[in-house]
């Protein structure tokens, strides 16, 4: 049974972006856990292999979403969680991490 990319699930805010939906395609393994995450746990994992600037480490994140998934993590390690999301405000951790993050680039 082949699957159509277009039925992949996203998450909460996030739509599936299409490299991580063409990799999750490909391993029939990867994608069944996908499929059986809660759509807060798919969006966590999508914030954080989008979230980086360079194409390299998205590639990289891309890439351990579908290995990460098959070898049992539920959500990404060490991510303080997407900032994007609007039906919660963020936590003084997560913006103390923020914070710093934006004094490095500066």
């Amino acid at each position: 049974m082949t699957t159509n990319k277009n039925d992949i699930s996203g998450g909460v805010v996030h739509e599936l972006p299409d490299d991580l939906r063409e990799t999750l395609a490909a391993d029939a393994e990867a994608l069944a856990i996908w499929e059986a995450l809660t759509p807060l746990a798919r969006n966590e994992w999508i914030c954080w292999a989008t979230y980086v600037k360079k194409p390299e480490t998205r590639r990289q994140h891309v890439e351990r979403v579908r290995t990460e998934l098959k070898e049992g993590m539920r959500r990404p390690c060490c991510w303080y969680g997407c900032i994007h999301r609007t039906d919660k405000a963020v936590s003084p951790s997560v913006q103390y991490v923020l914070s710093k993050r934006a004094k490095k680039s500066s």
